[in-house]
């Protein structure tokens, strides 16, 4: 674990950095290929992942300075540089986005919605592991068999044992993302996969936010992130319920490369 990993000149590249990165990469991989095989378009899923990294990074900044509001008053320059996002407006703007670009290319909403949740729960599972290696989102100390001593320079304190809930988080969202993956091969209708995605991201959120230590907002006496977990659990369960009432189905996987998107102008499903 360590923030920066090397330096090539005057290029450092950071563990926390490298490891969105590959997160991203991963995720472009699995939606591209699974859009193939289910006759979408990869160029619009690229297109479209791209425009969730940009308005993902702007809505998990602007959240982060939304609950540390009064840090951004204090001092407004240091607020804007630091390294601090919060997950939930990342994930608020970059579904926007997507339902911004399918509205704008006339393309099924619910459908890229379901291609995205697996490569979205991959990017945050690989993403957690460069939490780890920053020593950011830190868990509560502990004397059990599972703590980590942090080093010096790390976001983390150094020299305490203490929860790797970073660790956690991560081998959960890619046990969500395979989940998601399994499920995708046989769901029946659409929004489902998306649904399941948000239920379970909003559950696995709020328990890990029980044993995380690191400085957060609060409302009341729930975390920030709990408390928008349990608006986003409501709103899943509500998704799910409209999804299996609306019965929208899904259309079997069939063979499909970028190439016949060109030729026909069109998509399969």
């Amino acid at each position: 674990m360590a923030i920066d990993l090397f330096t090539i000149g005057k290029i450092t590249v950071h563990g926390y950095g490298l490891m969105i990165g590959l997160g991203f990469l991963a995720a472009v991989l699995l939606g591209t290929y699974r859009a193939k095989i289910r006759g979408l378009s990869p160029d619009h899923f690229i297109n479209m992942a791209i425009f969730v990294l940009l308005f993902g990074f702007l809505g998990g900044k602007l959240l982060f300075l939304i609950v540390y509001f009064q840090e951004f008053l204090a001092d407004p320059r240091g607020a804007l540089g630091t390294e601090g996002f919060v997950v939930y407006g990342g994930i608020l703007t970059g579904i926007l986005s997507i339902v911004i670009y399918c509205k704008v290319k006339k393309i099924s909403v619910m459908t890229y919605l379901d291609l995205f949740s697996p490569s979205v729960a991959i990017n945050q599972g690989i993403g957690r592991i460069g939490c780890f290696m920053a020593g950011c989102c830190y868990g509560r100390e502990t004397n059990g068999p599972f703590g980590v001593v942090f080093p010096e320079g790390c976001l983390a304190p150094a020299g305490v044992k203490l929860l790797p809930t970073q660790l956690f988080s991560a081998a959960g969202m890619l046990l969500i993302a395979l989940g998601l993956i399994i499920y995708a091969r046989k769901a029946k209708y659409r929004l489902c996969v998306t649904g399941w995605y948000l239920l379970s991201y909003s559950i696995g959120r709020f328990i890990i936010e029980i044993f995380r230590n690191d400085p957060r907002g609060n409302v009341g006496i729930l975390s920030t992130s709990q408390f928008i977990s349990i608006l986003l659990f409501v709103i899943s369960v509500g998704l799910l319920v409209f999804a299996y009432r609306k019965k929208t189905p899904v259309e079997f996987p069939v063979p499909f490369t970028s190439a016949d998107y060109v030729k026909t102008g069109k998509e399969k499903s």
